[in-house]
């Protein structure tokens, strides 16, 4: 029985054997965040928003060209209308005219340049905007997948419990009928069997779960052949807190985001107080035109065309003197905006100092706890190796068997636990770090 519980106790912390895994459908934990970081909708939502901004450069750039645009009209007149000796008499007239305007900003108040730079910053704070969310899925991936993990081994420390508890069952069996031991021991064999058969079957519905919730996560239909690859089970070393954030203040996206969109919202005030300055453009034009009123002699269509054609060359300004405070209140908003983005930026760096000091006491106590719950389970297997020899010598009842098989059992669940828990929160902890 001693090999058999060692054997137990190997077998808890290799998943590779606690179910079968297909090799050709099995998921590494790389190419769960590959494959999340292509497909997921929140992360194509934010590429699509980073292409808006790259289409809004573009835009404020082509601020700076000109306008050319065509014209053509005809009309037509009938009944009384007003001559030019200042009487009324009835004539039907049509006219046709068609030409070409240019209208070119040579200065508009830096209103272009300053829009272009502001659309600039914007588009970098969605490109870090995007990278921050990509790191929030790949924590969210990791954290599934060891879930998923977990779960798995769980239920293969269950199952081997389960087979303790059946090869208990036949031993009792055969020393009942040699006559060693009460029934009641047996009846207590059974009872532990059934115990130990409901927890297998709720350890493989929360495998099942933990499965369809990656699945989930990455977006795919899973249709019970989804699964994955175990992972080392090295302990990674543990980065300081101060490494973390002083890294983290240097190349977190969410951060950087949050900087880009202060220094933005100071562009979007200089954009508003252009509207204090004039504008200054270049317009041209060609047309001609043909006219005709009945009961008078009219040059044909063709000669009118040519005769009537014309050009003009000319520049406007606009210089604001009073516009209703409009640009004085687009001036204030900005301003508040970029009140509000100094306090989104600090706010951002607070919180993301809480989680990433959150992380590394989690890290250390999982760090702590994995410890403890190694001892632990040496511990309690050697009270359990203990009680197996008294019972087997009958210095110990069916009861006391139970409860120290029990507590190794629980022992051993308790330092799976402890070690996926190191994992993710030292996985997490060098993600942050950038590692």
């Amino acid at each position: 029985m001693k090999n058999y519980l060692l054997s137990f106790l190997l077998l808890a912390f290799l998943s590779a054997l606690h179910s079968p895994l297909h090799a050709q459908r099995a998921w590494s934990l790389d190419s769960c965040i590959s494959y999340a970081l292509t497909h997921n909708v929140e992360i194509r939502q934010r590429i699509n928003a980073a292409r808006q901004g790259e289409l809004a450069v573009r835009e404020a750039k082509d601020r700076v060209l000109p306008n050319v645009s065509g014209y053509g009209s005809e009309n037509f007149s009938f009944g009384r209308g007003l001559t030019a000796d200042n009487t009324y008499a009835n004539r039907n007239t049509n006219s046709f005219s068609v030409g070409a305007q240019l209208s070119l900003p040579l200065f508009q108040g830096l209103r272009v340049v300053r829009s272009v730079k502001y659309s600039e910053t914007s588009l970098k704070a969605l490109v870090e905007q995007s990278e921050a969310t990509k790191d929030d899925v790949t924590i969210n991936v990791m954290a599934a997948y060891l879930q998923a993990l977990y779960s798995r081994e769980a239920l293969g420390v269950a199952r081997m419990s389960l087979e303790v508890a059946k090869d208990e069952l036949k031993r009792r069996e055969i020393l009942l009928d040699a006559g060693k031991i009460p029934e009641l021991d047996l009846f207590e064999a059974r009872a532990q069997v059934s115990r130990d058969e409901l927890t297998v079957v709720n350890a493989q519905n929360d495998s099942v779960m933990a499965l369809l919730d990656l699945a989930n996560l990455l977006d795919l239909e899973s249709d019970g052949s989804f699964d994955i690859l175990p992972l080392s089970h090295e302990d990674l070393p543990m980065p300081s807190l101060d490494e973390v954030w002083t890294n983290m203040q240097m190349a977190n996206h969410t951060l950087r985001a949050a900087a880009i969109r202060r220094q933005a919202a100071g562009e979007s005030v200089e954009v508003a107080k252009s509207g204090y300055l004039p504008t200054l453009s270049f317009n041209a034009g060609l047309g001609t035109n043909y006219y005709k009123t009945s009961g008078f002699a009219n040059e044909g269509f063709a000669a009118q065309m040519r005769h009537n054609f014309a050009k003009s060359l000319g520049f406007s300004l606009n210089i604001p003197i009073f516009d209703g405070f409009s640009t004085r209140n687009s001036i204030s908003r900005a301003r508040l905006e970029q009140l509000n983005s100094e306090l989104d930026l600090e706010n951002t760096r607070q919180q993301l100092y809480k989680t990433v000091s959150t992380a590394h006491a989690q890290a250390i106590a999982a760090e702590s706890k994995q410890r403890a719950a190694q001892a632990a389970m040496e511990n309690t297997k050697a009270a359990f190796d203990a009680m197996t020899v008294k019972y087997d010598n009958g210095r110990a009842n069916a009861t006391e068997y139970e409860k120290a098989k029990a507590d190794y059992i629980n022992a051993v669940a308790d330092r799976l636990q402890a070690s996926y828990e190191r994992q993710l929160r030292v996985r997490i902890l060098r993600h942050y770090n950038g590692d």
